[in-house]
């Protein structure tokens, strides 16, 4: 229920965002806008959130959904319309979804809904296998060899 409620909250933030955008910035009519954000707030959900934030940091998700928010806006943007300057409304879009992100991803975190993985021990278990002795020959052995 909690997966709900944030997926919610993430869909209604980003298609606010995504309207003011590309419906009024960019006359883009609202079902698109609606189209998109439902692609969008979906997948950067399952990805960046579900998969993306628990392994990595806030920076690592809000890149990664920058990335994806771009990708998403241009070719469904593309697909959708017949003209426009589609480059620079996908870069304002993915500009205002990443921000949007960054915030959002602090208040999944402070919830406590996506608890860091554990790592297992090995994976930054760098140890270096030392030994008593500091030479490895005894004087008597370096004697004999001199």
């Amino acid at each position: 229920m909690k997966h709900a409620k944030y997926m919610a909250a993430k869909f209604i933030g980003c298609l606010a965002l995504l309207f003011l955008i590309l419906g009024v910035g960019y006359e883009m009519s609202f079902g698109n806008v609606f189209l998109i954000t439902l692609v969008l707030g979906v997948l950067s959900y399952v990805i960046g959130d579900m998969m993306i934030l628990p392994r990595t940091s806030n920076t690592v998700a809000t890149i990664s959904d920058f990335v994806l928010a771009f990708a998403v806006i241009y070719f469904m943007s593309d697909a959708l319309t017949v003209a426009g300057d589609i480059f620079t409304a996908s870069l304002l879009s993915a500009i205002g979804v990443a921000v949007f992100e960054l915030i959002f991803h602090k208040y999944v975190a402070s919830s406590g809904l996506f608890e860091p993985k554990e790592r297992e021990a090995n994976d930054l278990n760098y140890a270096a296998e030392t030994s008593d002795e500091l030479f490895p020959y005894e004087e008597k052995d370096k004697k004999d060899k001199d």
